[in-house]
């Protein structure tokens, strides 16, 4: 019964969501003015796409092989040294940039960049567009769900039981994050919002629905579901339904992201074998993701922006990027994960 799971479009997923978020920040802080399409663009906003197909890989990853050791070990490989080289390279760009790193300030911030504390001293604010690297906020969210979901699977030790922990869970934050996206601004207008809701967003309480979400449905096993396998394209049309004919609002905004989460998951296992067919076991997404922002500033602070020409250069440097980075740093680190002992299991995430 893992074949159903093997084989899937989950890297073709989490690239087209990278790619996403590269061409939304990349038209925001290169001044560019929007054409009539990009609406669609901004209808498949990249973070949720990766924090549900998140929860739904490392939960089955977990479940397939609980060692506690084995699951911190994979999890450290997976994040930890492309972020090291991505932090260490920004450090050399900036300072070819003009900016000296010998103060307290680099001193406190280097090391926690390193562990995942991801924020932006202030004698990095002029640096591009005010951040280092904003696309890096999601990094030590994600570490958060790799704590808390051992801990959440130690609830309960029955199957039946653990599924409706999870539904439970699910539901009340789901609640939260509805209750948060009533009362603050969306993400892009927030820089001037109180820093108890700042740190509050930065936090893992508005966004482990999603997460959940991920869960449940692999606790669900939707790739044996004749409602979702190869039915990835009707629940994107009731995305694209509702994200278009209603508008915006807490609840929609909270309904739809969980809905396009369930669209990608159903994506996966629609024609299954077309990402393996494209990218060739290349998965780039992470380096894509990590990098952009460090290229975006690079340009800045050349002064090359307000031409689409200059979004293009951006898109092809990040590409180059996520394949350094997969080739030279993630796949040798990848290869030293501890496999579950099914080896025909799906890949890890």
């Amino acid at each position: 019964m893992e074949k159903e799971f093997k084989v899937n479009n989950f890297d073709l997923l989490r690239i087209l969501a990278a790619a996403q978020v590269v061409l939304a920040h990349g038209a925001a802080h290169l001044g560019l003015t929007k054409p009539g399409w990009w609406g669609i663009v901004d209808a498949f906003p990249g973070v949720p796409i990766f924090f549900v197909i998140s929860g739904f890989l490392i939960s089955a990853s977990f479940e397939r092989s609980p060692a506690l050791g084995n699951y911190v070990r994979n999890r450290l490989l997976r994040i930890f040294p492309a972020l090291w080289c991505c932090v260490l390279l920004t450090v050399v760009v900036a300072a070819l940039f003009g900016f000296n790193f010998f103060n307290r300030s680099a001193l406190i911030w280097l090391p926690a960049q390193l562990v995942g504390l991801i924020y932006t001293p202030g004698f990095l604010k002029p640096f591009g567009f005010g951040s280092y690297n904003g696309s890096l906020w999601t990094i030590p969210i994600e570490l958060q769900f790799y704590v808390l979901l051992p801990l959440l699977y130690l609830g309960s030790r029955s199957e039946a039981r653990r599924t409706r922990l999870v539904a439970g869970v699910f539901l009340a934050f789901t609640i939260a994050a509805y209750l948060f996206a009533r009362v603050t601004p969306p993400l892009a207008e927030s820089e001037s919002e109180p820093l108890a809701h700042k740190l509050f967003r930065y936090s893992f309480i508005p966004h482990i629905y999603l997460f959940f979400a991920g869960m449940l449905l692999q606790r669900w096993h939707v790739q044996r579901s004749g409602w979702f396998v190869g039915k990835g394209p009707l629940w994107l049309a009731a995305y694209l339904l509702i994200h278009f004919a209603l508008p915006y609002g807490a609840a929609t905004y909270t309904a739809g992201t969980i809905l396009l989460g369930v669209a990608a998951v159903s994506l996966a296992f629609t024609a299954p074998r077309l990402s393996s067919l494209v990218l060739r076991g290349n998965d780039i997404s992470y380096g894509v993701y990590i990098y952009h922002g460090l290229i975006i500033n690079i340009l800045l602070e050349r002064h090359l922006r307000g031409h689409a020409m200059h979004l293009v250069v951006v898109v092809l440097l990040t590409i180059v990027a996520g394949l350094a980075s997969w080739k030279l740093v993630e796949r040798p680190f990848l290869r030293r994960k501890r496999r579950s002992f099914h080896p025909a299991d799906a890949k890890p995430a």
